[in-house]
């Protein structure tokens, strides 16, 4: 019988007894630290229970609460099979310890919650922006940022380079009628003009004749297109006299007539057979 896949709540029991840590309720295993502790715990679930891989440093943002600000990570044990999350909380002005002294990938994923939320990480001595520009303004997750954010950027063909402007809406955002969407808005959208009728050559928005719409007189050829007989080659009677003499011919006929085929027969001269060289002698 195999044996059952496993779940984030089956944690060790050891896990449970966590010093300095409280557990969250829940179907996975999750802890709340406090920040002063976090490098404590944070070693203990790495050398005492087997939590050798540091997966994902990531950010939450509550703006309701006092530390608006929760920092997760995400543990994972290979040996056990069991992963782990740690919950920090903090404000915007309070840093939060480093653990790049335990697992040195986290000093990336320190400087990616600090680009993002504006969370700081003490201990940590390159905490840059990852994500955005050097000079981009705001943490973009933040709930409070702007969804069009504060600056844009486009190539100026002018300044032959990367400009930034402040973010302009030129059209503004439509409000839609809701209560008899079926019928459509009342007012005129942009292009929308254009679906009434034109006279030929007068400008819009002038209305269109009435009455069914003129149709081009069809001309009728002066010879027909088709042909009675594959002998008829629409080339007049001497093309047809001499493709019906060429298709009387016998086959062995019409192969040797055939040039676009290459040679099957190896030529009997080798290739430089009768060269001599400037001096007299063959090749």
């Amino acid at each position: 019988m195999a044996s059952a896949a496993p779940r984030y709540s089956d944690a060790p029991a050891s896990i449970a007894r966590l010093a300095r840590a409280r557990p969250r309720p829940g179907l996975e295993t999750a802890f709340d630290v406090a920040r002063d502790d976090l490098v404590a715990v944070m070693t203990a679930l790495r050398d005492d229970h087997e939590y050798q891989q540091l997966m994902e440093i990531a950010g939450v943002d509550y703006p309701e609460r006092a530390e608006r600000f929760e920092v997760v990570y995400c543990l994972l044990s290979l040996t056990k099979n069991h992963r782990v999350r740690v919950h920090v909380s903090t404000d915007e002005q309070t840093p939060v310890p480093s653990v790049t002294g335990l697992w040195p990938v986290a000093g990336w994923l320190e400087r990616e919650v600090f680009d993002m939320y504006g969370v700081a990480f003490s201990g940590n001595d390159d905490l840059r922006r990852i994500l955005t520009d050097y000079g981009f303004e705001g943490h973009p997750q933040r709930k409070d940022f702007p969804l069009t954010g504060h600056v844009e950027l486009r190539y100026s063909e002018a300044e032959k380079r990367v400009v930034y402007e402040p973010v302009s809406l030129p059209q503004d955002f439509r409000s839609f009628d809701f209560l008899m969407p079926w019928q459509g808005p009342e007012y005129v959208l942009p292009g929308d003009e254009k679906a009434k009728g034109e006279a030929p050559g007068a400008p819009s928005p002038a209305p269109a004749p009435g009455g069914p719409a003129p149709q081009n007189a069809k001309t009728p050829a002066e010879t027909p297109k088709t042909t009675d007989s594959p002998a008829q080659t629409g080339g007049g009677k001497p093309a047809d006299v001499e493709a019906t003499k060429q298709a009387r011919k016998p086959r062995k006929a019409k192969a040797a007539s055939e040039v676009s085929k290459p040679s099957s027969t190896p030529d009997p001269k080798p290739k430089g057979a009768g060269r001599r060289r400037p001096g007299g002698g063959a090749a």
